[in-house]
């Protein structure tokens, strides 16, 4: 794939020009970027067509031809037309996080085992040393994880690649150089991955998907604040009910996601470091005086993970399908959400601020329509069914471990990816809202019948014989009004204050405790911060 001689490469890191499968080169048709040329021959690439029309001049356009060509033919969407918006979750969940939590394993694996006194062969590190290899996990970047993948497409083993790296690299220092064979020493490839996995998940949820969530959180907690005295007419079963108030609704989802999202920052990110099949047969025939399960817990847990002593060959990932199902019922939650919303700007009860330029429909030009929840419920679904299948999986191996789960759990980056998605979509779509008061007042001007509810149960207080009948033969399939709501109310014998409270009801004061439970949402949070209100 040859690029034309005034194309250019904008910002692009050079990994991904890799990724695409760009080479080095001096030729002048390359792509440049920092400082190096990159090309990629077109019998590597069957778009030379599409190639030529994207060559555009630089002095008429700047444009990014790597970004338009991955763009283009990315297959998942999230590296492609949805970069931008889940690009956060890359430094964790991509091949780069991977292969550099593995790198960060290893070291750390070496610096342990010079700690452990009966471990001879590996002195305690010196001061420089220690520095040196501790540079070698701040300093880790795309060249690094790029001469990585070099070394696998030798060795065929992407594991094994990341202790080749390391030991070439410290062939270099006089101190680490004297013990390079112990990189990776008694280790199975599962226990740097099942830790690196650890530390991506970690990682990603602490500094990405929980902030997000608590976004989500306050944001529609603000929205059940702002709203609390705004009645609104509930439906169930899609007919009129018993009125609440917009924020009292809002309130609900606040709680309930507020409740999941505790629940995913509960969960235990677990990890094993035991050998070959977990028993630390390759530790105790080396090092029979050392208590290797002891060092192993030492380990994982400096790692900031919890250490699960019974294994396999394989973390059980027993923890993983426990987060990803808590994850699908927070998503589930939030589809109910974008569906209610969209439900209410359907309704009218909502307007959505417009932007100048956009097009809701290709031959409908009044349109303005819901698509920032409707891609949120998209992408929550997408996101589902990728956790739904790892959380079904994972946990399942044959005897001491099969290889299914090794290309299962490249996609955690899916589901996570699209959820992160979602919940921008749906913040996007919140700050469009603005809430249409008139249009909600009519439909309560509309719905009289509603207060069949309270006359019949104060009928009953006060012992009026059939209340629930005498009410549905006044409301049940037809046309109520004020007046003829009025009318029964003065033709009831009950005390005179129990008739002027009933004649004081509209439909736009029926709301019980809403608005009071709508302003107390911050309240009922901290409740559930607390593990008090579950």
């Amino acid at each position: 794939m040859e690029v034309g001689a005034n194309c250019r490469v904008l910002d692009q890191p050079r990994f991904i020009c890799a990724a695409m499968g760009f080479q080095k080169s001096k030729e002048p048709s390359s792509v440049f970027r920092n400082g190096s040329f990159y090309r990629k021959p077109h019998r590597n690439f069957g778009c030379k067509a599409i190639l030529q029309d994207f060559q555009v001049p630089v002095e008429k356009k700047k444009i990014d031809v790597v970004d338009e060509l991955s763009s283009l033919v990315a297959l998942s969407p999230l590296d492609g037309r949805y970069w931008g918006k889940v690009k956060d979750l890359a430094p964790y969940l991509s091949e780069y996080g991977l292969i550099f939590y593995r790198v960060l394993v290893e070291i750390k694996w070496l610096l342990k085992l010079s700690q452990i006194p009966e471990i001879v062969e590996v002195p305690r590190f010196s001061e420089d040393a220690s520095a040196f290899l501790q540079g070698l996990i701040d300093n880790f970047c795309e060249d690094d994880a790029l001469e990585i993948k070099s070394i696998e497409k030798v060795t065929n083993h992407d594991v094994k690649a990341v202790e080749y790296f390391l030991k070439q690299r410290c062939q270099s220092h006089p101190e680490i150089s004297k013990v390079l064979e112990f990189f990776h020493f008694s280790c199975t490839s599962e226990d740097i991955n099942n830790l690196a996995h650890g530390l991506m998940l970690k990682e990603s949820l602490e500094n990405v998907v929980l902030p997000f969530m608590d976004k989500l959180t306050n944001a529609i907690s603000t929205m059940a604040k702002d709203n609390a005295h705004i009645p609104i007419l509930c439906r169930t079963h899609g007919q009129p009910a018993s009125p609440s108030t917009l924020g009292k609704e809002m309130a609900i989802f606040a709680v309930r996601l507020s409740r999941e999202r505790l629940e995913v920052s509960k969960v235990k990110i677990m990890g094993k470091f035991a050998g070959a099949v977990g028993n630390y047969n390759a530790h105790l025939v080396a090092y029979p005086n050392v208590n290797w399960p002891k060092v192993a817990e030492e380990f994982v847990n400096s790692l900031d993970l919890s250490f699960n002593p019974y294994v396999t060959q394989i973390e059980t990932h027993d923890y993983m399908a426990r987060l990803f199902f808590t994850i699908v019922r927070y998503n589930n939650i939030l589809i109910d959400f974008d569906r209610d919303i969209w439900g209410y700007i359907s309704l009218g009860y909502f307007k959505q601020i417009t932007k100048a330029g956009e097009i809701g429909s290709s031959t409908m030009p009044h349109k303005v329509n819901p698509i920032d929840f409707e891609n949120s419920e998209g992408n929550l679904g997408v996101a589902n069914g990728a956790l739904a299948q790892l959380s079904e999986k994972l946990p399942i191996s044959r005897w001491q471990r099969d290889l299914t789960d090794s290309t299962v759990i490249r996609n955690m980056g899916v589901g996570l990816g699209h959820s992160l998605l979602a919940y921008k979509s749906t913040l996007q779509g919140i700050g469009k809202l603005q809430v249409n008061e008139s249009r909600i007042n009519d439909d309560l001007d509309q719905s009289w019948e509603v207060l069949a509810e309270p006359i019949q149960t104060v009928m009953r207080r006060y012992g009026v014989p059939e209340p629930y009948e005498k009410l549905k033969e006044l409301t049940r399939g037809k046309t109520v009004t004020k007046e003829s709501i009025r009318r029964f109310i003065e033709g009831l014998e009950i005390p005179k204050e129990a008739k002027t409270n009933l004649l004081d009801l509209t439909p736009q004061s029926y709301v019980g405790a809403a608005v009071e439970l709508a302003r107390d949402v911050d309240m009922a949070l901290n409740l559930v911060n607390r593990g008090e209100l579950f």
